[in-house]
């Protein structure tokens, strides 16, 4: 369970190498008991941060915190944290129970408390029976569960996870997406986990910060983070999303209207706070969308000519299809000529019959589907 009170604290951190600030004046809590997640591209100081965090690199300035400590001068090794690489970074000439139990036999515990440790570590990660195997005999998902056992084991305050799942194959990761999540719950203690893949920070997290060339994008919840993105980097680069830029020319408390060039007039069932003409973007996620024969759906039709309190509307040629099991993504063109992508679920086996390339379609989408991001 979630403690509100943080345990890591970081106050306005700046890391440069030479003249380039990898991590740039950045301050966030990171509260006790959470599954937090930082998000970003390669190269964006997501990774740099942790290292901070577990001691093997050296803020240039700022401060850092572990459970009210302060970190400045701290060794890695005397720090209430550990942390698996991505590497997993087992040890290949010992068996399991001597790589779990390695940290407490230098740490100087007895054998009979280090094989029980040990016991209880395996169990949790659910290698029972394996305590004899070689690291060469198991597989990566295996591995990479005795070098969660060796971290876990050390009872730390804080597990740093590096890419954790980035090392297994696509159905092993969702796999272990959740094995990690209902493992944080059962031991309880608090995750920061660096990915850049948004499905495995949007599966596991509790809260993610969204990292952008070293500062902290957005910092929100997995939910507010899809529906309510602050800007157009976290719109794009969490999900699939279309952006269509625009102009605001219609907002109030309980409506707003955006004409764009390539989408037409969006509206919105309630205000955005900007300027009447301002400069904005409108993102619409492909699964807002509702695809449709033109013609078809009276009812539909009409509550599209009642916005902004029904549907919004747009018509367009299927030009590209992708299936992919449980949905098909329609690339459209538009009648204004821009390309849209929508999505919709394969419900039934013959659902991905209903359209092809080149039929004409009509979209809809509710006037609370868009979000309006502002310049």
């Amino acid at each position: 369970m979630t403690d509100h009170a943080p345990i890591i604290e970081i106050r306005n951190v700046t890391k440069r190498f030479g003249k380039v600030a990898a991590v740039d004046d950045v301050s966030l809590d990171i509260r006790r008991g959470e599954f937090f997640v930082l998000l970003g591209p390669s190269g964006c100081g997501k990774t740099t941060l942790l290292r901070m965090i577990a001691g093997f690199e050296l803020p240039t300035s700022g401060q850092i915190l572990i459970d009210g400590q302060d970190m400045a001068g701290i060794p890695p090794n005397k720090r209430p944290v550990n942390m698996v690489f991505q590497s997993y970074a087992v040890f290949p000439h010992m068996n399991v129970a001597e790589n779990v139990g390695y940290g407490l036999k230098i740490a100087g515990v007895g054998r009979a408390e280090r094989d029980e440790r040990v016991r209880e570590a395996l169990s949790l990660v659910k290698l029972d029976g394996f305590a004899e195997r070689r690291p060469d005999q198991m597989s990566g998902g295996q591995r990479q569960r005795v070098a969660l056992a060796r971290s876990l084991v050390m009872r730390p305050k804080v597990l740093l996870l590096d890419e954790p799942l980035s090392a297994l194959d696509a159905k092993l990761r969702a796999q272990m997406q959740f094995e990690l999540s209902d493992l944080q719950d059962q031991v309880g203690i608090t995750f920061v986990t660096v990915t850049h893949d948004q499905d495995e920070a949007l599966s596991m997290a509790s809260r993610i910060a969204v990292i952008s060339k070293g500062e902290v994008a957005q910092l929100a919840s997995p939910s507010d983070l899809y529906e309510f993105p602050a800007n157009r980097f976290v719109a794009d680069f969490v999900g699939s999303v279309n952006i269509f830029e625009g102009k605001l020319i219609l907002d109030e408390p309980d409506k707003a209207a955006v004409d764009c060039p390539g989408l037409g007039k969006v509206y919105l069932n309630h205000g955005v706070t900007g300027p009447h003409g301002a400069d904005v973007w409108v993102a619409l996620r492909p699964e807002k969308m509702y695809l449709h024969v033109p013609g078809e759906g009276k009812a539909v039709r009409a509550a599209a000519q009642d916005a902004p309190e029904g549907y919004n509307f747009a018509r367009g040629v299927i030009k590209g299809m992708s299936y992919l099991g449980d949905i098909t993504l329609f690339e459209i063109r538009l009648d204004s000529g821009a390309m849209i992508r929508a999505s919709r679920p394969n419900l039934s086996r013959h659902d991905q019959e209903d359209f092809t390339w080149d039929d004409r379609v009509s979209m809809h989408w509710r006037a609370d589907s868009p979000v309006v991001l502002l310049g």
